[in-house]
């Protein structure tokens, strides 16, 4: 069986340098990219292909990087698009300017990433992807998408400098949902329960389907850590009593000639 090759994007620091590790580890083969190229060193040493990549640069920047990839190595088969930072801020006090740039690098980097990846796919899975629409059009092609969805783990996420703050700050906001939300990031930072090493390790045996996950198929959707999938499940019972307060009202909406 040929040799896994691994694309990560922000593989300096938090989960894209512990997968990075964690591949490695295994002797697979990685190319890890990160916007600076010094943070990167670690994983040079341990014998990544390191390449200088901001996700929001043009589309020919990224498949340059990609392609230099691929000629190294073969074939990618597995895509970690890690790339990503929280803007903190209420609705209110985000400009268009920061609301932007935090879709490009969150959301269009993750787009563009993965529209250069996808052509040289020629193996059984995927590692993330953006939405079930995307798992459902690669099935067909034996690609496997997957979106992990982290709770709070002690990364460099919440740090000064990685989640930035909206330039512009509204006293009326302290004592609201945005004010607490503030207070909270501040709060968790460094306190955060996930370990990354440990998370690391589980995606990685899920995305190989390995380890404590040998056997079983990749989900659509992997829900880490102890403070995730309570969250998620706290979401669904509210969606849910939502709908059973409202059913009665809003599906009354029909033509006559279907009742």
């Amino acid at each position: 069986m040929p040799t896994p090759v691994w694309f990560i994007t922000a593989a300096g620091s938090g989960f894209g340098h512990a997968l990075a590790l964690e591949a490695l580890s295994h002797s697979h083969r990685v190319i890890a990219t990160s916007r600076s190229l010094s943070k990167l060193s670690p994983l040079a040493s341990k014998g990544a292909l390191t390449l200088a990549l901001d996700v929001t640069a043009p589309l020919s920047t990224i498949e340059a990087a990609v392609k230099k990839a691929v000629d190294t190595y073969g074939p990618i088969t597995h895509l970690v698009n890690a790339a990503g930072y929280c803007l903190v801020g209420a609705v209110e006090e985000t400009s268009p300017e920061e609301d932007l740039a935090t879709f490009n690098t969150n959301v269009l980097g993750t787009l563009n990433v993965t529209k250069v990846v996808l052509p040289y796919y020629s193996t059984k899975w995927a590692v993330s992807g953006l939405s079930e629409a995307l798992a459902e059009e690669l099935a067909p092609f034996g690609i496997a998408v997957t979106v992990a969805e982290p709770g709070y783990f002690r990364t460099g996420f919440l740090n000064q400098g990685a989640a930035v703050q909206s330039e512009k700050r509204m006293e009326v906001y302290e004592k609201t949902a945005a004010g607490e939300t503030r207070r909270g990031l501040d709060a968790h930072d460094g306190k955060q329960a996930g370990d990354v090493v440990k998370g690391s390790k589980i995606l990685f045996d899920i995305l190989t389907k390995s380890g404590v996950a040998e056997g079983k198929e990749i989900p659509i959707r992997i829900a880490l850590g102890s403070d995730s999938p309570p969250t998620i499940r706290e979401k669904m019972k509210s969606t849910e009593k939502l709908l059973d307060e409202w059913d009665a009202i809003t599906m009354a909406t029909d033509h006559d000639d279907q009742k």
